[in-house]
């Protein structure tokens, strides 16, 4: 497993834990792209993009975590234990 997809792997058991509806947008080439999960929990939409220890979001998913931000959704970039201890925070 690469180590972006172990942190994927540890959101997705998050996610689980608290009962979160997500999808992972298959990339098509077709249409917006979005974000590693789209989630909704308890009416409250959110989104996170994933990452691999250290490394940062492009500046095309950047942009698309503004928009969603404009329009009132909580975006995570989660590239580790601190993001997901942010994300778990929050969801409690």
């Amino acid at each position: 497993m690469t180590p972006e997809g172990r942190v994927k792997a540890a959101i997705k058991r998050v996610l689980i834990k608290h009962n979160v509806y997500f999808e992972m947008p298959v990339p098509s080439g077709y249409g917006k792209s979005g974000l590693d999960f789209t989630c909704c929990c308890q009416g409250w939409f959110f989104a996170i993009e994933a990452k691999a220890p250290g490394k940062r979001a492009t500046d095309r998913q950047l942009l698309r975590m503004r928009e969603m931000e404009d329009a009132g959704a909580r975006v995570f970039e989660i590239d580790g234990p601190d993001g997901l201890r942010k994300l778990e925070e929050w969801l409690k």
